[in-house]
């Protein structure tokens, strides 16, 4: 009964609100297959995240340079991975050169926030659209109401009738699109806070990594005469033979 009547109310609908409710369900589509999508990028993030701290801790502890970046580079999807990869990349050359300066750390830093800028844009890459539906869908569902009221006192003038009878399926009708409107915005709004909350997470998770990376590289450049442990490593490895650990 229920189909019956949400077909007969289809077919009864005019063009302008079958386009409303059609608008709304290309945005409820649209706004659900980003976040599921979205949900799924962040889920893998994490898991590859769990996987590569322990290990580029280990290699950290080791001071196997060599093994954290080619690490850093199998983890594409790990936020952390990345942002620490591209770091290691930078600082590599400048300490295979026989010594590292403050400049230098000056310079992994650098990249080190560049590469999270570029990380944190990509994370927040369709968090957009969910703000615009969940922000616009209301108002859409209005039109469609407001259109739907107008359209039934035109009947109702048409008709010569001023019983509430001659407009009360009409008006009912419009009604519907208003709460269609809140059922494609709700989730939407609902999504849209609860990504922004788990990569502002994420982004802090970078941000302490990363400064205890350069924390670390920091405290690597106190070597003998001058040279770091970690040029010490990649001369060793340049040469053919395993990077020393320590």
């Amino acid at each position: 009964m229920g189909q019956h009547s949400l077909s007969e109310l289809w077919e009864s609908m005019p063009i302008f609100a079958k386009i409303i409710w059609f608008v709304l369900a290309i945005m409820s589509i649209w706004s659900l297959s980003t976040a599921i999508g979205k949900w799924w990028g962040l889920r893998k993030a994490q898991a590859e995240t769990r996987k590569f701290a322990p290990e580029f801790a280990q290699f950290l502890e080791e001071d196997n340079l060599g093994e954290a970046i080619k690490l850093a580079e199998s983890y594409k999807r790990s936020h952390v991975a990345r942002v620490l990869g591209g770091a290691l990349q930078e600082v590599k050359p400048l300490i295979m050169d026989g010594s590292v300066t403050v400049a230098d750390i000056n310079s992994a830093e650098r990249a080190i926030e560049r590469e999270m800028i570029m990380m944190v844009t990509e994370l927040k890459r369709g968090l957009a659209l969910l703000a615009t539906v969940g922000s616009t869908a209301p108002f859409v569902g209005l039109l469609g109401t407001t259109m739907g009221v107008v359209n039934a006192f035109g009947a109702m003038a048409a008709s010569n009738s001023a019983g509430l009878g001659a407009i009360s399926a009409g008006i009912s009708e419009a009604l519907i699109a208003t709460a269609f409107g809140l059922i494609v915005a709700i989730p939407a709004v609902w999504l849209y806070n609860y990504f922004q909350t788990k990569i502002d997470n994420l982004s802090a998770e970078m941000t302490y990594v990363s400064k205890e990376l350069v924390d670390y590289l920091i405290r690597g450049v106190s070597g003998e005469f001058g040279r770091s442990r970690f040029t010490r490593e990649f001369n060793t490895s340049a040469s053919g033979t395993n990077p020393i650990s320590q």
